[in-house]
């Protein structure tokens, strides 16, 4: 299994959630594999900025990376993003759960937005993050064929994802404590190069540097790449808790400044040694015998980053189907431990897209050219989302306002020096991310459209008659046990269409007849029932609350429920067929699923007509209905039934006399 998984099935959701020893251990392996891989291309893409640089713009670069971590990272995710959590879970989906019922509808596309943009972050980071490592080789030999391995090992990255990884998921705390120990020993060793680097730590190196330097924006580009990994420290908030990750990255942060200072003081000192201009001065730090094993654990901490990108995608994308932005699709569980999901159209679908990126750019620095675009959109809306969490938790209007100014600002003026990097590769990342954001608005918009026009009916209105055609002998037995799915979140109140399919459409006679409403909630492993005995021995009404990470297996947990209420006496399961009763035979199952068709008779026109086809045409994304429940192995009857909308009066037939 993946660390992040690793995290939970081994107490984080209790014990490794407590600050302890073995908690940050865990922590680092989990939550700062993608921040903890900057220092590979972040200097590197400084110094491209301006090649005649001058140790006044290195110095100030380097201020603006410490201060960059201090006031985006620092400050506003780890003390304030990571207090904002939903029943211990982190990230914009989990924030906006929290935030969904308020009145303000709107805030989905913000949400929407923000997770499009960090897929397609994830898209880019595997592939920036090995392509970065592996370039080191060329220090040893510069015709080293870099794309093939890159492809290699992120083809291995992906592939591993079916069976999990938990023996590598073993090593990747300690890896990544050796990794940023690497990083600050580093660091430190060139320090000295140039004193003048301690300078970095006063803000007015930063702003000096962007008031006098044309081509500030290019600079904040080139530095905001040390930040980009942030976001993800906030959506991993659920795998080991507030207190281990806001300890672990004072430890981090330091390792990071320490290796930025470094690389600064060693740009400075050897401008002028006749150093080619491609190379990367994280692996110029490194002495030439040790280049090899830095290489190696460049390339493992690359793998634990992307590694940890995908769990966190998986985690994005199951959210999303709770919420209703995404089409369901299949989860599987690697193993029985606890909590780890793998989903196999999203692990595919980034794979064709990290290797796309690989053959489209070529080497990192074109990487570089696309990366950060699509995150600074992810952390302005989690800035928008997190100013409406502060107000909703009664913090004054001034203190949001601040924050929300200031954050919106500071973000702003990334985006903005961003900006520039679309016509150099940023598209791409943009284009990722308006494909996801789109599914996501018109799913969700298509899917509550849909929910409107479902007509309800009292079922007291109808116990009677189904009662009686339960005793009814005229009418053959279609099974012994009935089970229907309800959206309806009311027992008093179920779908017209229900109703229909038992009583008029071919009678169905049962000895039971179940109601199953499946309640997603935001809790990630919620996994409880409560059932209500609309008729006696006839009728019930079942409610299933599952979290995003419990695994859909409805016909087991409905036996289960069936096992509670038969030793409460209130169910005899016994097959009502006299030769298998007496044999002490159960009855039989069958589920009754309703697949509503958009219907050519309908007359909306505009908007509506227009999403209620693309859902039509979006739900081959996901898997069957029967998939999504767990029901493979059931038997499972579809009936469709169709969904006419008219919103204008329809011409009637005439009638004419001969």
């Amino acid at each position: 299994m993946t660390a992040t998984d690793k995290c939970k099935t081994e107490g984080c959701g209790s014990a490794l959630r407590k600050l302890s020893a073995l908690g940050l251990l865990v922590t680092l392996g989990i939550v700062f594999g993608d921040i903890g891989t900057s220092p590979l291309y972040v200097m590197k893409a400084i110094t491209g900025v301006n090649p005649a640089f001058d140790a006044d713009y290195i110095t100030g670069a380097v201020s603006c990376v410490i201060w960059t971590l201090t006031l985006q990272t620092t400050v506003k995710y780890v003390v304030i993003a990571l207090r904002a959590d939903n029943k211990g879970e982190g990230g914009i989906l989990a924030l906006f759960a929290l935030l969904r019922k308020l009145p303000h509808k709107w805030l989905y596309i913000v949400a929407a937005t923000g997770a499009s943009t960090l897929i397609a972050d994830g898209v880019i980071t595997p592939a920036i993050t090995v392509t970065s490592a592996i370039e080191g080789l060329r220090i040893i030999n510069s015709n080293v064929p870099v794309i093939p391995i890159v492809v290699v090992i992120i083809t291995g990255i992906f592939l591993m994802q079916q069976a999990g990884t938990g023996t590598i998921g073993r090593f990747f705390g300690p890896f990544m404590l050796l990794w940023f120990l690497m990083l600050g020993v580093l660091g430190c060793c060139h320090i000295g190069d140039y004193g003048g680097i301690w300078r970095a730590f006063n803000p007015w190196c930063a702003v000096n540097l962007l008031i006098h330097y044309p081509g500030w924006f290019l600079i904040l580009g080139a530095v905001f790449l040390c930040t980009t990994g942030a976001e993800a420290l906030y959506s991993d908030l659920g795998h080991c808790g507030r207190a281990n990750i806001s300890v672990s990255w004072i430890f981090v942060k330091a390792m990071l400044i320490l290796n930025y200072l470094g690389q600064g003081a060693w740009i400075i000192a050897n401008k002028d040694s006749g150093l080619p201009t491609e190379m990367n001065p994280f692996y110029g730090i490194m002495p030439h015998w040790f280049v090899p094993a830095g290489v190696i654990m460049s390339a493992g901490a690359a793998i634990i980053a992307s590694q940890a990108l995908l769990s966190g995608s998986f985690t994005i994308f199951s959210e999303a189907m709770n919420l209703d932005f995404w089409p369901r699709l299949r989860i599987k569980y690697p193993s029985t431990e606890k909590g780890q999901l793998y989903v196999p159209a999203v692990n595919w679908a980034l794979l064709a897209g990290c290797l796309s990126t690989v053959a489209l750019f070529r080497d990192s620095s074109h990487m570089e050219a696309a990366y950060g675009l699509a995150i600074t959109v992810t952390m302005l809306m989690t800035t928008v989302l997190l100013t409406f969490y502060l107000r909703f938790r009664g913090v004054s209007r001034m203190v949001c306002g601040a924050f929300l100014v200031g954050f919106t600002a500071l973000e702003g003026v990334f985006f903005f020096a961003n900006m520039f990097k679309i016509a150099h590769g940023g598209w791409f990342a943009m284009l990722v991310a308006g494909v996801v954001c789109f599914v996501m608005i018109v799913w969700r918009n298509s899917t509550r459209i849909r929910n409107s026009y479902i007509d309800y009916r009292p079922l007291a209105e109808c116990t009677g008659l189904i009662s009686a055609i339960k005793h009814d002998g005229e009418i053959a037995k279609y099974a012994s046990n009935l089970i229907y799915f309800s959206r309806s979140p009311d027992s008093s109140q179920i779908e017209t269409k229900l109703l229909y399919s038992i009583i008029n459409k071919q009678p169905k006679r049962a000895d039971h007849y179940w109601i199953i409403h499946i309640e997603n909630v935001d809790s990630p492993d919620t996994l409880e029932y409560d059932v209500e005995v609309i008729e006696p021995h006839t009728l019930y009404f079942v409610t299933m609350r599952l979290g995003f990470r419990v695994e859909r297996k409805v016909s087991v947990y409905l036996r289960q429920v069936i096992e509670d209420l038969t030793a409460e006496g209130k169910l005899d399961l016994t097959s009502s067929y006299p030769s298998l009763r007496e044999a002490g035979i159960a009855g039989d199952f069958r589920f009754i699923i309703l697949h509503r068709i958009f219907s050519v008779a309908s007359t909306c026109r505009g908007r509506a007509a227009f999403l209620l086809k693309t859902h039509e045409n979006l739900r081959r994304l996901g898997i069957s209905d029967r998939d999504a429940m767990g029901l493979d192995t059931s038997s499972v009857t579809l009936e469709t039934v169709p969904l006419i909308i008219s919103t204008g009066s329809q011409r009637r037939i005439e009638r004419v006399s001969r």
